[in-house]
Order: structure tokens, then sequence, then C-alpha cells
């Protein structure tokens, strides 16, 4: 209960686009490549995107470098499991352990990477990584007591966080929208900003909509119980 074998939920715009694309590729995989190898590969893309945000403080064009780091975290995040399933070499408790174990250390390198770049405030940066880790623990806690591990909320997961991510890195270095700003000295806020409150917001309020959501299903499925006579 509560690991890789809980029921997956995904109900993301590019999920069975996704999947078939995963699929194939797991199946061409040289056998030296294993889903640990995998796994840190996506740790690994993690810290390119974060060094390539740091290093637009000196050129804008470095986000090239941010951008290549978000795809090869999508390839080694995304197609671990599914590498497993393929070769039916699955381990549920340390795959659940490994994967989202470094998971919350992959978001942490890349929010705060961003937030070091010319695009974010960092305060707004954590306050999206404070969001998601929110939804994160969540989730776990679901996959607990539900026995569902949802991969995607409201149509939207990993996958299109990346694709937003890497659309905002373009936008800026070919764009002058990371000109536009409103306020002034510590309460200046870049276009870029208001996008990433946005996510943050976003991210809040499916939590809140989707606890709301669960605490009457399982407020149903564990009643509260009679208070028993003590005079009996």
């Amino acid at each position: 209960m509560g690991k890789e074998t809980s029921a997956r939920i995904q109900t993301s715009i590019l999920n069975e686009a996704e999947r078939k694309v995963l699929v194939w590729l797991a199946k061409r995989q040289p056998r030296w490549v294993t889903s640990d190898f995998l796994t840190y590969l996506g740790v690994f893309g993690a810290v390119i995107s974060a060094l390539g945000c740091i290093l637009s403080n000196i050129n804008i064009q470095y986000l090239w470098i941010s951008s290549l780091g978000l795809v090869i975290n999508w390839y080694g995040d995304s197609l671990d499991g599914t590498l497993a399933r393929v070769r039916n070499t699955q381990r549920p408790v340390y795959g659940f352990f490994i994967d989202h174990t470094l998971d919350a250390i992959t978001i942490c390198i890349m929010c705060i990477g961003f937030g070091l770049s010319p695009m974010f405030r960092l305060e707004i940066t954590l306050l999206v990584l404070a969001g998601y880790l929110v939804l994160s623990t969540y989730t776990y806690i679901c996959a607990i007591i539900k026995d569902e591990f949802r991969l995607t909320y409201s149509s939207f997961g990993p996958t299109e966080f990346r694709l937003v991510v890497i659309i905002i890195n373009t936008l800026c270095m070919y764009t002058s929208w990371s000109e536009i700003s409103w306020g002034t000295g510590n309460l200046r806020f870049g276009l870029f900003d208001v996008i990433g409150l946005a996510i943050a917001a976003f991210l809040f309020i499916i939590h809140f909509c989707q606890f709301v959501k669960d605490r009457r299903v399982l407020a149903l499925r564990d009643p509260l119980k009679p208070k028993q006579d003590d005079n009996k």
C-alpha cells in the first residue's frame, strides 16, 4: 500500500502521446542503461538546468543550456519507471524510495536555479517550490491512505510544467517581455514573476480543491463513531 503498486492516475494533456514515446524509448535502451541510471540522469539534468539559469546572468543565451537540462531531466525522470515495467524489473519499495526522494531534491535544485536567473525573483520561485512540495506531500499521503498515486492534477503534470518553463526560457531569450515590469525597488515584479505567481497559485488552489473533495469521500469512508453510553 502506498508504493509503486498504487493505482497510477494520469490525466495530463500529453499523457497518451508521452506514454507511447516512453515505451518506444524503453524498448530501445541498451542493456547497460538501468532505471537507477536514468533516475540519477534526471537529477543531473536538473543541475544542468540550474547551471544554465545562473550563467544566463552573464549571457541570456545560456538559457539554452537550462532548456537542455530540462529535456535531460524529463528523459531520466520519466523513463526510469517505464524501463522497469518494460523489462519487468520493478522494485516497488526501493523504486518508490529512490524516485520520490530524489524528485524532492530535483525540484529544489531547479527552483533555486531559476530564482538565481534574471527571469524570476528568488522568493517567487521558492513560493512555486513550496506549492510543488505541498502538492507532492498530499500525493504521497493519498498513496498511503487511498492506494492511489496521482501523477497529474487538472490535466497538468511534470511534463507540462517542464514545457512551460522551456517556453518561458525561449520567450526570455527572443522577446522583450522580460523588460516588462511593475512597481519600483524591492517591490518591482517582472512579467515572468507574475507568471511564476500564477503557477504557485495554481498549485495551492489545486491542493485545496483536491483536499476538499477527498475530505468528503474519506469522511464517509471513516465516519465518526457514535459515543457509547458509559452508564451501560
